[in-house]
């Protein structure tokens, strides 16, 4: 048996959103990106990814080949529109008897591993794990105790039943990776994980998509002259748009543009209306422009067309926003919360801030925009920074993390039946 065996095959589990999603709106978000871009990547490392995902619209295909060497299955669970996340778990069961069902089918030891994203996701990959004998790898992405110490104002906690929930997966995952080095502290701190499990692999962003080039305001219907800060992202609470919304209302500047890039998704304050309502009640509406989700092309010319870029969230497993963004280019703002103290450099690629406070955010914002030659330094530092991450990297990352998982289950194994022998 070779010391450091690479899987073959793995099985990529995806509950509650899927990779062939638009970003940006819905449940769709980074993970989506994550998911893509290092499937693609292991893909051409030479190891097989299928993912597993809910059909969410009766006409979609039951397989999809997304790239070489990488498919998304859609396994039918439960009505196919109207479900919300919170709605999922009463069809955990069901999701799990699809990717079975699609792995009876298949040779014995089809799969050489599962990873898991989410803990949806990880409920099933726990029961797989035991009916296939293989490794399970998982990647919260978010959690349910860190999240509810960090809520935002009107925003609903998590459920007991996630907590429960995310706590029975870490606990039985062979290997647990983490964003950042905060998130693996959390695992940690929060869920009792085992640090000799927890290996952290920070996301990429695609550096041949996302980089420096000319203004393009036009395309977006922004005005040439003045300054302008985009946010870009899922309209809920724990991103925090009306944080800035807020602070446009009380910044001196008066030719700032504020730029809303994204769709509606999660609770309370998730409706642009809502937002609209709130920048006219605060007499800026004029001065704040609402954008649909882009699909990547898009999103590098709104990068490159903005001043800067602002990440006001509650907490961020790790922001690839801020990372796109700086690798355009720009120079991003952004809260000192969960993983965007690792993808922004304080005073190098952009500025972080602390608390939520409106009149906060607007004196960094105004001060930050008055200052062309320091707006200059920071997007030089942002270029170089965001070049220290790549997908590449991390699907190389993973690949080390999934070997050594195989590793010490076939050491597990070999234990087991020497036990047995005597």
């Amino acid at each position: 048996m070779a010391e450091w065996p690479t899987p073959r095959r793995i099985a990529t589990l995806s509950v509650h959103t899927s990779p062939l999603e638009q970003p940006g709106t819905g449940d769709a978000g980074g993970m989506n990106v994550y998911i893509v871009e290092v499937s693609k990547r292991l893909a051409r490392l030479g190891v097989e990814v299928e993912i597993f995902t809910r059909a969410t619209r009766s006409e979609l295909p039951p397989k999809v080949e997304m790239a070489p060497g990488v498919c998304v299955r859609h396994i039918t669970s439960g009505p196919y529109e109207g479900l919300s996340k919170e709605e999922l778990p009463a069809q955990l069961c069901a999701f799990t008897n699809g990717v079975l069902r699609a792995e009876a089918a298949r040779p014995p030891g089809y799969y050489d591993l599962i990873h898991s994203h989410y803990w949806l996701s990880g409920q099933v990959g726990w029961l797989a794990r035991e009916r296939w004998g293989v490794p399970h790898v998982h990647t919260a992405h978010t959690l349910a105790k860190v999240k509810n110490r960090l809520i935002a104002a009107g925003d609903r906690p998590e459920p007991k039943a996630r907590v429960i929930g995310e706590e029975q997966v870490i606990a039985e995952s062979d290997r647990l990776v983490a964003n950042t080095r905060f998130e693996a502290q959390d695992l940690v701190a929060y869920y009792d994980a085992d640090p000799a499990r927890t290996t952290v692999v920070q996301p990429g962003v695609d550096l041949d998509r996302f980089r420096p080039g000319a203004s393009e305001r036009a395309r977006f219907g922004l005005p040439e002259r003045g300054k302008v800060i985009a946010f870009v992202g899922r309209i809920q609470p724990l991103k925090a748009p009306d944080v800035l919304i807020s602070a446009l209302a009380a910044m001196n500047d008066p030719d700032t543009t504020l730029v809303i890039c994204g769709g509606p998704s999660g609770t309370g304050l998730d409706r642009p209306s809502a937002l609209i309502e709130l920048a006219t009640s605060l007499g800026v509406a004029g001065k704040v422009v609402f954008l649909p989700p882009q699909n990547t092309e898009g999103l590098a010319a709104l990068y490159r067309s903005a001043d800067l870029v602002a990440v006001p969230s509650y907490n961020e497993s790790f922001g690839l926003v801020a990372l796109e963004a700086q690798a355009c280019g720009t120079p991003v703002v952004a809260a000192a919360v969960g993983g965007l103290v690792t993808a922004v450099r304080h005073g190098i690629s952009g500025l972080l801030v602390d608390g939520h406070d409106p009149s906060t955010w607007a004196k960094v914002l105004d001060d930050l925009l008055a200052q062309p030659r320091e707006l200059r330094r920071l997007a030089a530092g942002a270029v170089a920074h965001a070049s220290d991450f790549s997908w590449d990297r991390t699907a190389e990352g993973l690949l080390r993390v999934y070997r050594e998982a195989v590793t010490a289950h076939r050491a597990l194994i070999a234990k087991r039946l020497e036990a047995y022998a005597w």
